[in-house]
């Protein structure tokens, strides 16, 4: 009988591709004052990491947190996804509470938009449903771009819900913020809540469009009738 031998980390090694690598660094904006300088990747696809990161869902955080300081891209992807992984399968509410602070502890980890997109609504989102969500706006107000996509990201699974009162609060937070990766988030975002409720997204959007980055609006009404959404682009609501 064969027994596996490899650790994670040997496993993704054993699947790295040089080409695939130098494209990933690309797009995911590494280079030299880019938002994710120094990031470096192997060039392993999403579904390549999850069908590894499903095999030890049993590492000790500990061992998470190894990959975590990881200077490799898809070994923090694979650290993460593992805690999303141990956060939906256990029923203790106070592991949950562990993972879910274990995640805000190593947001120097969590350094890149699918970092983020892929964890922070999946263990702080659902850990924070029922519960105090004052962190969120700390976040949004972090010097920390990745911080800040963490609080926008959260309130995800809020949406999903028809809670849209946290992703209102933080589009206005976040409304004058700076960065491109915000100002789609929070679109992408505003435009699931018009999803589940155009009138409240309208109404938030009547006296604040003409204020919002075009991106951010752009994203936020994507979903519109092409007529309203050139409306919207040209000032005239």
């Amino acid at each position: 009988m064969y027994f596996n031998t490899m650790s994670l980390p040997q496993e993704l090694t054993a699947l790295a591709n040089p080409e695939k690598a130098s494209q990933l660094q690309r797009f995911f904006k590494t280079a030299k004052g880019e938002y994710a300088e120094g990031d470096i990747f192997l060039g392993i696809t999403v579904p390549q990491i999850r069908i590894i990161a499903k095999k030890y869902t049993d590492l000790t955080y500990k061992e998470i947190q190894q990959l975590l300081n990881s200077k490799f891209h898809e070994e923090r992807l694979a650290a993460l996804l593992i805690l999303v992984r141990k956060f939906k399968k256990t029923k203790d509410q106070k592991e949950k509470q562990f993972i879910y602070n274990f995640y805000l502890k190593n947001t120097r980890g969590i350094n890149n938009w699918d970092l983020v997109d892929l964890s922070a609504p999946n263990i702080v989102g659902e850990f924070l449903f029922d519960k105090d969500k004052s962190i969120l706006r700390q976040l949004a107000i972090s010097k920390n771009i990745w911080e800040r996509r963490i609080a926008v990201l959260a309130t995800f699974p809020l949406i999903k819900k028809r809670k849209f009162g946290e992703s209102l609060a933080l589009s206005q937070i976040l409304i004058n913020d700076p960065h491109d990766l915000i100002h789609k988030a929070v679109g992408w975002m505003l435009r699931e809540v018009g999803k589940k409720d155009i009138n409240v997204l309208e109404t938030f959007l009547k006296d604040k469009y003409n204020q919002m980055p075009r991106t951010m609006l752009r994203y936020a009404i994507e979903k519109f009738p092409e007529e309203k959404r050139q409306m919207y682009l040209k000032g005239e609501i």
